[in-house]
């Protein structure tokens, strides 16, 4: 089974979002517990399966069926792995124009285009400011302005921070975090110098599957893009996570949608032999 490590949300190797890709020959996926060792042995983020769908079997236009497993569990939704799976079928000719995945948060599409990029059609993540959990300043070590819930797909507590400085400079205590929502914790901020290329800032940890901080995340993009278009007065934005290896997601607000279009390149390209 040939196995692909591609980096998304970036346009040069070794930084973005590494991910695991395999496409997959048959027109199902193996038992859960084959793919979760597969996830657990390439331990990365994110490692996404995606298989061709036979004519009439994707639910509502679907072309492929699309998973995502951390090295300890499935998830609802990713950004990264979806751009990445995106990014292996146009460069190996399985797909041109507009990709279609049928997921556990429904159809996703990701659409390649002719400057190299890739633009994915997620759904908005519906946000609800909430009072900031006890314990929540301790385990990151700064005190939030704010926070709000981020609805089913995305699991996580968004929490916004003063500035870039602030976020940049996070140290948290990774087992507090644990413990504050389903998935992990987004904190943001905004950038300190707006006109460098970037409109707000990210870090993401999620604890609760095996990720302490994830490199760049697109699904929290979801959430991040409705709250900073709200705070700047813009649909169309750019996000940077200022995680050590880094990535830039581009954001459009579209109502319920959200667009999230980055770049990746494929590092390794080999063989899964077990």
């Amino acid at each position: 089974m040939r196995i692909r490590i591609v980096d998304a949300f970036t346009d040069r190797p070794f930084a973005g979002n590494p991910a695991g890709v395999l496409l997959l020959d048959s027109d199902a996926f193996p038992d859960d517990r084959r793919l979760q060792q597969i996830a657990a042995e390439v331990n990365l983020s994110e490692t996404a399966f995606a298989h061709p769908l036979p004519a009439g079997t994707g639910g509502p236009a679907a072309d492929w069926a699309l998973r995502w497993f951390t090295p300890a569990a499935e998830v609802d939704m990713c950004g990264h792995a979806t751009l990445a799976t995106a990014h292996v079928l146009h460069t190996t000719g399985r797909a041109t124009g507009t990709v279609r995945f049928a997921a556990r948060c429904g159809v996703l599409r990701a659409t390649a285009r002719e400057d190299g990029s890739i633009t994915l059609d997620f759904p908005t993540a519906p946000l609800t400011p909430v009072a900031v959990p006890e314990g929540v300043a301790a385990a990151l070590g700064a005190e939030p302005l704010g926070a709000h819930d981020t609805g089913p797909h995305v699991g996580d507590l968004l929490v916004e921070l003063a500035d870039e400085k602030t976020v940049r400079a996070l140290a948290p205590d990774i087992r507090a975090l644990a413990g504050l929502s389903r998935r992990g914790v987004i904190a943001t901020g905004p950038a300190e110098h707006p006109g460098r290329g970037y409109d707000y800032v990210s870090r993401c940890f999620f604890p609760n599957v095996g990720v302490d901080e994830d490199p760049v995340t697109g699904s929290a993009h979801t959430a991040l893009a409705p709250l900073w278009s709200g705070r700047l007065g813009r649909d169309d934005l750019t996000g940077l996570q200022a995680s050590a290896r880094g990535g830039v997601v581009r954001t459009s607000l579209r109502g319920e949608r959200t667009l999230l279009t980055g770049t990746a390149c494929t590092v390794i390209d080999g063989e899964l032999l077990a």
